[in-house]
């Protein structure tokens, strides 16, 4: 018997599938996953999954591709990687780990032991700025890959099983990576909420207050949005009840990431 939850995780599962990439180091010494970041061809990976300065990346039913490593830290244990092809490549949707509340549910996407878009779930246990701590099951080759919330926005970089329990790089620790922040460009004034009730309640970003001529008037920002997920590229918001993607249009020479 086929549940709607079995439908959902299923939808989740294939678009984390979509955005997971296998990572395979020049120097043959790691293999691992990666997630497409954005429309330009941006991977997010783990440091110790590439030690070289460039890699080859395939995504699910492509030819593997050439990447250039543009930016590590192997203190966090973040690398980031530029894939001059990007046609076809689709990005993942993100969201800010900040607003994560512990008994969530959390889904892993990888290719462990070379198994390709194995995906586990299980529920985030607690998530501070170091690490998103969920009790999925990980293995050698998840490394790099997504941990999702249940509506499949990546919430964390898989990195290291500890005690049983797997730890993810946060969100917002690579957003930091990145360079990006947001909610001091888009010219916004904002109030943490939250939106509905027991295991769906999901914590937001209300806004309050919009600058005139920002980049978030410029994408259809309005007051009362809630916001849920926010890139480099675009905002998801909580509207009336429905949720909207708005596309960030930034001025030129300025950038969130």
């Amino acid at each position: 018997m086929t549940t709607d939850l079995d439908l959902d995780l299923g939808a989740v599962a294939a678009a984390l599938r979509a955005s997971t990439v296998r990572v395979e180091d020049e120097r043959g010494r790691g293999q691992g996953s990666g997630i497409v970041w954005n429309e330009a061809g941006l991977v997010l990976t783990n440091a110790h999954v590439v030690r070289g300065r460039s890699a080859q990346v395939t995504a699910a039913g492509t030819q593997a591709r050439a990447a250039r490593v543009v930016q590590r830290d192997a203190q966090r244990d973040l690398a980031a990687l530029v894939v001059d092809d990007a046609a076809g490549l689709v990005p993942a949707r993100v969201r800010d780990s900040q607003t994560l509340v512990p008994g969530e549910l959390a889904v892993a996407a990888g290719n462990p032991h070379g198994l390709v878009g194995a995906v586990t779930a299980g529920l985030v246990h607690r998530c501070n700025a170091r690490w998103v701590v969920a009790d999925v099951r990980l293995a050698p080759g998840n490394s790099g890959g997504p941990l999702a919330d249940a509506w499949g926005r990546v919430i964390g970089i898989n990195s290291m099983i500890a005690h049983g329990f797997a730890l993810a790089v946060p969100t917002s620790a690579v957003n930091s990576f990145l360079g990006a922040q947001p909610e001091r460009k888009l010219g916004v004034q904002l109030t943490p909420v939250v939106l509905g009730r027991g295991a769906a309640r999901v914590e937001a970003q209300l806004v309050v207050g919009i600058e005139a001529g920002s980049a978030a008037e410029r994408a259809g920002v309005a007051l009362g949005d809630a916001i849920v997920a926010h890139d480099a590229a675009s905002l998801e918001v909580v509207r009336g009840g429905a949720r909207l993607r708005l596309t960030l249009a930034w001025p030129e020479g300025a950038h969130a990431a």
